[in-house]
């Protein structure tokens, strides 16, 4: 069912592909908490190709990675390798693909990871590329769901913020596409809203959705709120960044008068002021958990693509 397949899209894997993840997932987390982890990829070793900078999701990579005893290479950002000096993509994925048995690819180019796959033989996975997918930061957040409802389905979601340039926004929409929730709130200014691409999978998978602009509206709906930054480095034009930075923020207050006691908020982090810091130690914030089960949940993955079990 994973061995040795990519990972590009999350639309690449069906409702059971993830499933099995997630019991992987869990078979991972009770390893961690009994301190007897598998070396389950002892003599593997796994290249982290991060050609934009990235702090928690390399850094995952590469403890769930060690956790399973394989050995990590790799680098964050272009400057310390040859890429700087003009080599091409395509020659630093080939150089990788000789040395490894799996390539993780970070890039702010779109297609940079599936042209990646294209060109290496061993397993490739997308750690984020472009506007559109982050295919792993989506499985995360909904095992994250799974772990706290113990379901996904019959949940109301609303996802809040840059809906139009975070590749975690989008992906973790398309990802709700292989479930069935009750409903799904696109909570955005105009200039953020989700792009047309994005919703017509949404139509094309019967999921019920509406755009709101206000969070007020549907905050007392909720299940899941998915929260993200308004991220200034994805403008292409620094003029519609300042329109709308700051346009969002989720109060404690708010959440007391307005929310379910029982709403959750997600966000895959790092979040700046769109979040108000008393929020992280009330009962609705799941995003430090969330970041938590990043590790387990890379840690299945790798081991069923590398082996094909856990």
């Amino acid at each position: 069912m994973w061995k040795n397949r990519d990972v590009i899209s999350i639309l690449d894997f069906s409702r059971e592909d993830l499933e099995y993840l997630f019991e992987a997932a869990d078979k991972i987390y009770e390893y961690l908490i009994s301190s007897s982890v598998p070396r389950l990829l002892e003599g593997k070793v796994v290249s982290l190709a991060f050609f934009e900078p990235s702090t928690r999701t390399r850094l995952s990579f590469e403890v769930a990675a060690k956790r399973l005893g394989a050995i990590t290479i790799g680098f964050s950002g272009e400057e310390g390798i040859s890429v700087a000096k003009g080599e091409s993509f395509a020659d630093t994925i080939r150089m990788l693909d000789a040395y490894s048995d799996l390539i993780i690819v970070r890039h702010r180019y779109e297609g940079a990871a599936l042209y990646a796959a294209e060109i290496a033989k061993v397993p490739v996975i997308n750690a984020g590329d472009g506007k559109q997918h982050h295919p792993t930061q989506a499985m995360i957040d909904l095992y994250t769901v799974k772990r706290l409802y113990g379901h996904i389905d019959g949940l109301v979601y609303g996802v809040l913020g840059d809906l139009r340039y975070s590749r975690a926004a989008s992906s973790f929409i398309l990802a709700l596409t292989r479930f069935s929730p009750e409903k799904l709130y696109l909570i955005s200014p105009k200039l953020l809203r989700a792009r047309e691409e994005v919703k017509m999978v949404l139509r094309q998978a019967g999921i019920v959705f509406e755009e709101v602009e206000s969070l007020e509206e549907v905050i007392h709906e909720l299940d899941v709120l998915y929260v993200v930054r308004i991220q200034r480095e994805r403008f292409p034009d620094p003029q519609e960044y300042e329109k709308v930075k700051g346009s969002y923020r989720v109060t404690l207050s708010l959440l007391e008068k307005r929310a379910k006691p029982t709403l959750k908020i997600l966000h895959p982090l790092p979040k700046v002021d769109e979040v108000e810091p008393r929020v992280d130690n009330s009962r609705f914030a799941a995003y430090f958990y969330q970041a938590k089960l990043g590790i387990p949940l890379r840690m299945a993955l790798l081991a069923l693509i590398l082996r094909g079990e856990v």
